[in-house]
């Protein structure tokens, strides 16, 4: 009987590791966010999709400055004009402090858009899931996308809040 048990068990373990890996992994193929700028009018869309290693942010962008940009996934599902300061801080899932990576990081990466105000390109945020775990962009009701203004090293603090999008999962 015991034998019956062990044999039982290592046979289904695979399945219960499967089953915990599906919740980890994406529940959602994708999802497509609309950005919009201060003014609240459409500037483009940014493509969310799996990657093996986080999640794949297709940006394809018009009416913006010229120039180089941030972009960080924010904590909040809001996208209030002309600030966007209700999309709150970078998503933060594991709470790093100054010098780790926040979830909401994407690092090594400038959107750089041309001088006729568009850019279509993709990164990956490694730091994000589409899944249903903490460092899922569904998190706590969904978060946002921020891409901010040419930064000036001058400057103190962050760099201004140029386009938002709410991030949230699809029906």
């Amino acid at each position: 009987m015991k034998t019956l048990v062990c044999a039982a068990l290592f046979f289904l373990a695979p399945f219960a590791l499967f089953s915990q890996e599906a919740h980890n992994h994406p529940s959602v193929k994708s999802v497509t966010v609309n950005l919009i700028n201060s003014q609240g009018e459409n500037v483009g869309t940014a493509l969310l999709t799996p990657a093996s290693t986080g999640v794949k942010i297709t940006l394809d962008v018009k009416n913006l400055p010229p120039g180089e940009h941030s972009i960080h996934v924010h904590e909040n599902a809001k996208c209030d004009p002309p600030d966007f300061k209700s999309a709150g801080g970078h998503f933060d899932a594991s709470n790093h402090v100054h010098g780790g990576h926040a979830a909401g990081d994407i690092p090594d990466f400038l959107l750089v858009v041309s001088p006729n105000g568009t850019a279509h390109v993709s990164t990956v945020a490694p730091y994000l899931t589409l899944g249903s775990d903490d460092h899922s962009v569904f998190s706590h009701g969904g978060t946002a996308i921020i891409i901010h203004a040419v930064s000036d090293p001058s400057e103190s603090g962050a760099p201004p809040r140029i386009a938002c999008g709410v991030i949230s999962k699809p029906n």
